[in-house]
């Protein structure tokens, strides 16, 4: 059975939206977006390569979907770990408003709490 990890970039005082760009997430007029950038080094990023590394597979909400798909499919370098792994491993998206999905190797999650188990069993 595989094992599901989870990755969640979180501020102390509990905050997980647009960690990555200025503009990733604006909803409900978040205005501090980008806040984890300044603080990613080498060994941060070894961090996150190091798991990067181990995964067979993503499970990824809506919203971090459209975020990631918006970017990783243009950024196809193959020497990079993480553009490496999403681009060519498949992705589980958990919507029940998404109709059809874009970005190659994805697929629907509609039942999460269903689903996932089943997801677990395949890989």
């Amino acid at each position: 059975m595989g094992e599901l990890s989870v990755t969640a970039f979180v501020t102390l005082d509990g905050v997980m939206q647009a960690p990555g760009g200025r503009s990733e997430d604006d909803s409900g007029g978040f205005a501090q977006g980008g806040w984890q950038a300044p603080y990613v080094d080498d060994e941060a990023n070894a961090f996150e390569e190091k798991k990067i590394a181990k995964a067979e597979a993503f499970l990824l909400g809506r919203r971090t979907y459209d975020i990631f798909a918006s970017y990783w499919p243009k950024f196809a370098d193959a020497s990079d770990p993480a553009a490496r792994a999403l681009n060519s491993l498949p992705k589980h998206v958990a919507s029940r408003t998404l109709n059809e999905l874009a970005w190659e190797k994805s697929e629907l999650v509609r039942d999460v709490a269903a689903e996932v188990p089943l997801l677990k069993n395949r890989y």
